[in-house]
């Protein structure tokens, strides 16, 4: 027998597919015999192994026998067909990764039903539900505040989720959406809109307040500067010259909640964003500095 011709048992020791997997295609003209013996067993082409090695590239990459049929016929272009499997594939794909996302988050917390199905809602949300959802948040946070500033803060607190995300970005998204329908948590945002507004932490021309605090901590934060040393005394009277110590105070013990802190940290993980410092190492080393210099008598500090 030539070289050139295969019987069903040859092309299934070359390809791997069943005997019986070959007569299905076969007998539904994906593969045709270009003859048969004189016993009428049918015989195949080198052509006829190629078009199967073709099927089974496309079998175990998805496709339907229908639309395989159509390119092993040249009917439909190939790259065309890729391209529909594709958008396909990858909205399984999101999908795949929401559900991961939501059956990691309910496993590492041990949710009850009703929160696990909250979180399944909220991960499926669409990018107009997410924005509003957002968007009702930060109007709560900022509504009616008279500072012209906070439109950009809110931008900067919007968070954009891709369109093919990471299971962690999910996993983010799900946890900051729940906090931002907390109501707690919409209280304790309000609260620091509210006193950057009304003027009590003052910075000049209304610097972020985290950004002023952080600027003149962290050079002696890093330096190691003790905060009951008189050199400490120094940063304190910078700050104090222009901030209340009893509101500088209360504003950092907000600021610092581990919730606010969390928010930024997801809306990092989402954004792709670098992971914020935390505020926490600040606002320890301030409010000792601060005690330190009211025991030295410093006289704007009482607190």
């Amino acid at each position: 027998m030539d070289d050139a011709w295969y019987s069903i048992g040859e092309l299934a020791r070359r390809t791997g597919l069943t005997v019986k997997t070959i007569r299905f295609y076969s007998d539904r003209g994906v593969v045709t015999p270009s003859g048969r013996t004189s016993s009428g067993h049918r015989r195949y082409g080198a052509d006829a192994l190629a078009r199967l090695e073709l099927v089974l590239t496309l079998r175990e990459l998805g496709l339907d026998l229908a639309t395989i049929r159509k390119v092993v016929d040249r009917e439909a272009a190939l790259p065309e067909v890729a391209a529909a499997h594709l958008q396909a594939l990858e909205v399984q794909i999101r999908v795949l990764r929401l559900r991961h996302a939501v059956l990691t988050a309910a496993t590492r917390r041990g949710s009850t039903p009703e929160e696990m199905t909250l979180m399944h809602r909220l991960a499926k949300l669409t990018r107009d539900e997410r924005h509003r959802l957002i968007g009702d948040f930060l109007a709560t946070t900022f509504r009616g505040l008279d500072y012209p500033g906070f439109a950009g803060i809110a931008r900067s607190m919007t968070p954009e989720l891709p369109d093919s995300p990471e299971a962690e970005q999910v996993a983010a998204w799900v946890e900051l959406a729940e906090l931002s329908t907390d109501p707690e948590f919409r209280a304790l945002m309000r609260r620091l809109a509210e006193q950057h507004a009304d003027g009590r932490i003052d910075v000049g021309p209304r610097r972020d307040p985290v950004a002023d605090i952080r600027d003149a901590v962290a050079p002696a934060l890093d330096s190691g500067i003790d905060p009951d040393s008189p050199e400490a005394g120094q940063v304190v009277a910078a700050l104090t010259s222009r901030h209340r110590p009893d509101d500088l105070l209360a504003w950092l013990d907000t600021a610092t909640d581990s919730r606010r802190e969390r928010y930024f940290e997801l809306l990092a993980v989402i954004n792709g964003w670098a992971a914020p410092d935390s505020l926490a190492p600040v606002s320890h080393w301030l409010s000792q500095a601060l005690r330190a210099s009211e025991s030295r008598g410093g006289s704007q500090c009482r607190i």
